[in-house]
């Protein structure tokens, strides 16, 4: 579990989070949802410490990550933000290859390489392995980049709005491999998705941000209701109900 307590955080005199308690279930891919500029990138970038923890704590399995070294923390999370500014002239496979360093520190085995093979097939990358990434297409390079944050193999993985540049094949290709990924073994992911939608088809656990605070947590059933996403996004919604998950509909005044 990812406990978040009393967390709060500024950049200058704007406030982007307060006061923000969680506990985000292993087992689960929880969707951080909410309007632009309600914090989740920033919530996320403090759980992956990607950012310095301002105020409040933050434990990952019990351990407090403050107090975890570097080297054992990116053993168990890992995490994709958003701005990633990774040189273009690495090919497919070194870029996938970086996420095994927390394991093999550049010296690979045949484990880190066969950690490496599982991600470039997972994500329809073997076909690419050779180019460089300069010469890949939006979606393809956001799918390496995926991939070499599941090769690291980690309890957790983070991901900051992973369906950027994606067809909607590759789109929902990716959120079920990460879905699969969450329920084996008590794993768990932490995705920041801008579609309520993909939250709506995928998500465990669903986590609201609005103006910096929790407007909602928990089941996705409950959280994504009539009701919560209305006053969330402060339109009007509706939520019917297809193939047993929720579908969320814009309402069109008559």
């Amino acid at each position: 579990m990812i406990e978040v307590q009393g967390v709060t955080h500024a950049i200058g005199p704007a406030a982007i989070l307060r006061d923000i308690d969680l506990a985000l279930p292993r087992g689960a891919l929880t969707a951080l949802i909410g309007p632009n500029g309600a914090g989740k990138s920033t919530l996320l970038r403090l759980i992956g410490r990607l950012e310095p923890l301002q105020r409040g704590r933050i434990c990952v399995d019990g351990q407090d990550i403050t107090r975890t070294p570097t080297a054992d923390l990116a053993r168990r999370l890992a995490i994709l933000g958003q701005n990633t500014g990774i040189a273009s002239r690495l090919r497919v496979r070194e870029l996938v290859s970086f996420g095994r360093w927390p394991h093999c520190h550049g010296r690979p085995t045949p484990r880190d390489r066969s950690a490496v093979a599982a991600a470039l097939q997972m994500f329809d990358l073997e076909p690419l392995a050779d180019r460089f990434l300069d010469e890949l297409s939006g979606g393809q390079a956001q799918r390496a980049r995926v991939a070499m944050t599941v090769a690291q193999e980690t309890d957790w993985l983070l991901l900051d709005e992973p369906l950027n540049n994606l067809d909607l094949a590759h789109a929902r290709s990716l959120l079920a491999q990460v879905a699969a990924m969450a329920g084996q073994g008590g794993r768990g992911a932490v995705i920041v998705l801008h579609d309520i939608n993909h939250a709506a088809a995928w998500a465990d656990h669903v986590v609201a941000l609005k103006h910096g605070r929790v407007h909602a947590q928990g089941p996705a059933d409950a959280v994504l209701t009539e009701r919560v996403l209305s006053e969330l996004y402060e339109t009007k919604l509706s939520v019917v109900q297809h193939a047993g998950r929720p579908l969320v509909l814009h309402h069109h005044a008559a």
